[in-house]
C-alpha cells in the first residue's frame, strides 16, 4: 500500500473551533515539526553544490550557495499545512523570496509551470503564479538556525499556501516547462496542485485519509 493509498484511510478530524478559518479542513494543529520524506537524506560537498534554472526560460544559470547567500534575505513568517493532515502555526523560514530570485538573475520565464528538482531524483510540479506569491520562499533556515539535514538544509523551498510535499527539501533545479506535469507525489495518488483549503489532497475523489501518521513519525 502506497502512501497516498494509507493516508486515505484515516480518520478525518473536526478542525471546527478557535482555529476555525485559519485551520483548514481536516488538520490538526501541533507545536512540533514532523519530519517526513522519500528516500535516504542526502551528504554534501558544499564546494560542489549548485542550484538549476532550466527550460523555457531566457537564460540558463547554475548557482552555488554563496551566490544565493549574496541575494536579498528575507524572512516569512507562516503557517504549514502537511497533506498527512498536521498544521503548524506561527514558523518563521529564512532565505531569498522566489520572486526576487527571479528579478535578481534577470529571469524572464516563458512558461506558466515549473517542474520542482530535488534530491534524489525527487520531482514536484508547480504553476508559475504559485511560485510569484510574496511569500514563496527558498529557505535555508528555520527559526534563526539552519535547516537541519532533515528538514531540507541546505536548501528548501517553501510554499505556505499549497500541501508541504509542495515545499520541496533539497532544492536543486526549477525547470520551466509547457505542461503542468504531475511530479513524484503527484504520480503516486496525489492532487496535481495540493490547496489545503479545498483540501486537495489526492488525484481521485471519494478517497477518505487516516488522521494519525504524522504522529507516528520522527521529530525536531
Amino acid at each position: 500500500m502506497n502512501k497516498a493509498d494509507r493516508i486515505k484511510k484515516m480518520r478525518v478530524p473536526n478542525a471546527k473551533g478557535a482555529h476555525e478559518g485559519r485551520l483548514p479542513p481536516g488538520q490538526v494543529l501541533t507545536e512540533k515539526f514532523p519530519i517526513l520524506h522519500e528516500g535516504d537524506i542526502p551528504d554534501y560537498d558544499m564546494t560542489k553544490w549548485t542550484l538549476k534554472v532550466s527550460g523555457k526560460v531566457n537564460k540558463k544559470i547554475t548557482l552555488s550557495y554563496d551566490d544565493l547567500l549574496k541575494m536579498p534575505q528575507t524572512d516569512v513568517l507562516c503557517d504549514i499545512h502537511c497533506v498527512t493532515r498536521w498544521s503548524k502555526f506561527d514558523t518563521t523560514f529564512t532565505g531569498v523570496l522566489f520572486k526576487d530570485f527571479v528579478k535578481e538573475l534577470g529571469i524572464e520565464p516563458e512558461s506558466k509551470f515549473v517542474m520542482l528538482y530535488g534530491d534524489f531524483d525527487y520531482t514536484s510540479n508547480i504553476e508559475l503564479k504559485d511560485l510569484m506569491m510574496d511569500n514563496v520562499l527558498l529557505a535555508h533556515s528555520y527559526e534563526g538556525k539552519p535547516l537541519t539535514d532533515k528538514h531540507g538544509w541546505p536548501l528548501r523551498l517553501i510554499v505556505p499556501h499549497l500541501y508541504f510535499w509542495k515545499s520541496v527539501k533539497w532544492l536543486r533545479g526549477f525547470e520551466f516547462v509547457d505542461v503542468n506535469a504531475p511530479g513524484f507525489w503527484e504520480q503516486n495518488g496525489f492532487h496535481l496542485r495540493g490547496d489545503p483549503y479545498t483540501e486537495e489532497r489526492f488525484s481521485e475523489e471519494g478517497y477518505e485519509m487516516p488522521e494519525d501518521e504524522w504522529t507516528k513519525k520522527e521529530y525536531d
